[in-house]
């Protein structure tokens, strides 16, 4: 695992986005917790909230930063987003969710975002 001085972190996040074909509300809270644990990641709070006509949000602060999803109950599918200080978590989170018995798709690998590389600032 890397050893970065957490006061010296670099301005980096790590970012992985997909969707799994699965809606109901308390599955996923505990797949996705599992996950989070399976990969090490550290909860600091959690928040959900159902929507009333359909549709479900969780929310999961991290240490590392945090992971949303979004329900879309009328397709079968939920929007996962995670974003994490911690590259390795996140490389461990998507491995550990490509185990689970659900149909699974991300739009890209761990992607790394950072303000070093973006060329696109404005004063």
């Amino acid at each position: 695992m890397n050893n970065i001085n957490p006061v010296n972190l670099p301005p980096q996040v790590f970012n992985l986005k997909g969707w799994i074909e699965l809606t109901e509300s308390s599955q996923l809270k505990t797949l996705f917790g599992e996950q989070l644990k399976n990969a090490d990641f550290k909860v600091l709070n959690f928040s959900d909230h159902h929507f009333p006509l359909n549709g479900y949000t969780a929310f999961w602060l991290l240490a590392e930063s945090h992971l949303a999803l979004h329900t879309f109950t009328e397709s079968g599918w939920c929007y996962i987003e995670l974003s994490s200080c911690n590259k390795e978590k996140a490389q461990l989170f998507k491995a550990a969710c490509e185990k689970l018995p659900h149909a699974l798709k991300w739009d890209s690998d761990v992607e790394e975002l950072s303000c070093e590389t973006n060329n696109n600032v404005h004063s």
